[in-house]
């Protein structure tokens, strides 16, 4: 499949700003299940960004504006051909050792149930992992798939403040959850139980006329398969219709835009699949 995305990010800088600082990771790898035909990220100030690979893999950009005045628009757009693997990703080249995933983060912490009676050996991991998924989806709920995402605001630190409308059968805790929620409650299990796990940012294609934000998911390892995505939020693994963005411990290192000083954002992602060329 390949699916084209354009992404717009907008932000105003306090008052008497005389300089900001920010951290995009809006450039998506390719990988075993996509390949990235094209892609721009354009904003003032980008030309002269500094351009690295941070501690988990992901491509950074590093962008200064010294007295930032009005508007500030960031869009990312471009080409992806996406690849339904099952969820499997294998081991990719140049990300660092899997035990780096191994540790506990405040948002990731413990939820003693979803671990209760849980013993994973090399033979049935696989099967723990998806029984996992299913016990998040239990635990916060299915969500409301009639809820249109509509727009983000986000804290430019990570965190998003995102409305969810409480469907027939959802708990208490769903109607305050997203899909960050469910990815830290699996990774944090997954933890409990030595198994590294990871935090994922992407794109998810969606049917209907709503606009598409960013999604969340978790990443678990496997000796045998190596990295396999679970999303708990929709209860599958990832499909030809998820666009990998960045990865990290949970979504405070993997964040679309981090600025310094820290300033409310408004995003918007719109994703259509395109043709393939003839």
């Amino acid at each position: 499949m390949r699916i084209t995305i354009e992404h717009r990010l907008t932000l105003n800088a306090p008052s008497g700003t005389s300089q900001a600082m920010f951290h995009l990771l809006l450039t998506p790898p390719s990988g075993p299940a996509q390949t990235v035909e094209s892609w721009s990220v354009e904003m003032a100030g980008i030309g002269q960004a500094g351009r690295f690979v941070d501690g988990f893999g992901n491509t950074a950009h590093l962008v200064n504006q010294p007295r930032p005045d009005g508007e500030i628009t960031i869009e990312a757009r471009g080409v992806v051909a996406t690849r339904d693997t099952n969820g499997v990703l294998g081991r990719p080249p140049g990300e660092p050792v899997p035990a780096l995933y191994r540790r506990l983060t405040p948002l990731t912490k413990i939820a003693p149930e979803l671990v209760d009676g849980l013993k994973p050996t090399r033979s049935n991991r696989l099967d723990l992992l998806h029984g996992l998924m299913q016990r998040v989806g239990e635990k916060l709920g299915l969500p409301d798939e009639e809820a249109a995402p509509g727009q983000t605001q986000m804290q430019a630190d990570g965190g998003q403040v995102q409305s969810q409308r409480q469907g027939d059968g959802a708990t208490e805790d769903n109607a305050r959850a997203d899909a960050a929620d469910y990815a830290h409650l699996f990774i944090g299990a997954a933890r409990a139980l030595d198994i590294p796990a990871r935090f994922v940012t992407g794109y998810r294609l969606v049917d209907g006329p709503a606009p598409c934000n960013l999604h969340a998911w978790a990443e678990a390892f496997d000796e045998s398969l190596g990295w396999i995505g679970f999303d708990p939020h929709q209860q599958i693994c990832p499909t030809e219709r998820y666009v990998r963005l960045a990865v990290g411990l949970d979504k405070d290192s993997a964040p679309a835009l981090r600025t310094v000083p820290v300033v409310e954002i408004a995003q918007r992602a719109k994703l259509a699949v395109i043709p393939a060329a003839q």
